[in-house]
């Protein structure tokens, strides 16, 4: 398992840790390390807790593959989206303890997720990608529509208006806002809450519900892996 993701297991609760840099840029290596380890928690048949390191989740892409070349740009946004799809769909429960910024792909980890948590603070969450000159893929798009309320939706998605930890539980990327300090032990505190589902109640009625999304997603990505993502 690369360091870039640590995987812990205890309990019935794996908790894997985001740990590329400052900012938890996600790369194609990052996204293969999530992967590896959403495979060993489903091995285990373990809860997850996702989450980076104190005051960020994650900045999103890592922009010098994106700035790469659209080659290299599409590959990267196919990987995450396939990612975000496999979270969507995940047998086990998938908890977010985001301890802080979340902007971008950062920000669709938490809307691909069952409960998502924040932390108070002066921290932004958010879909940034019109503002950096990015125009939203497909796949961006639906799970924004499906998770943002509408009027928050036209905001984020397409004004890429970014959000304080409580405008961004009112907005539909959080679930909860606690403090700093408690973050882990609430994250914690949910999965063991979590426990109480019959698992194969959960793994059916996520798939039942989340049927047309799955999808849809399905076909966006394929039309996202023939579509520029800049400008």
């Amino acid at each position: 398992m690369s360091e870039l993701v640590t995987y812990e297991l205890n309990d019935g609760i794996a908790v894997l840790t985001l740990n590329n840099g400052k900012v938890n840029a996600l790369s194609p290596e990052v996204i293969v390390a999530l992967n590896e380890a959403l495979d060993r928690a489903q091995e285990a048949g373990a809860i997850v807790v996702l989450t980076g390191q104190q005051g960020i989740l994650s900045g999103g892409y890592d922009l010098k593959v994106m700035m790469k070349g659209p080659e290299q740009a599409i590959a990267l946004v196919t990987a995450g989206s396939a990612l975000t799809r496999r979270m969507l769909a995940h047998p086990q429960p998938i908890i977010v303890a985001c301890g802080g910024h979340a902007v971008a792909k950062g920000a669709f980890l938490l809307l691909a997720s069952d409960y998502r948590l924040g932390v108070e603070g002066e921290f932004l969450i958010g879909l940034n990608e019109v503002q950096i000159g990015m125009t939203m893929h497909h796949v961006g798009i639906l799970l924004a529509r499906d998770r943002l309320s509408p009027a928050m939706f036209q905001r984020s998605v397409i004004n890429a208006e970014m959000f304080t930890p409580q405008a961004a539980l009112a907005a539909g990327f959080l679930d909860r806002v606690v403090a700093p300090d408690w973050l882990m032990a609430a994250a914690l505190d949910v999965a063991q809450q979590m426990k109480k589902l019959n698992p194969g109640a959960h793994r059916h009625t996520k798939l039942k519900a989340r049927k047309a999304l799955l999808e849809a997603l399905d076909s966006a990505i394929v039309t996202d892996g023939r579509t520029s993502v800049v400008g």
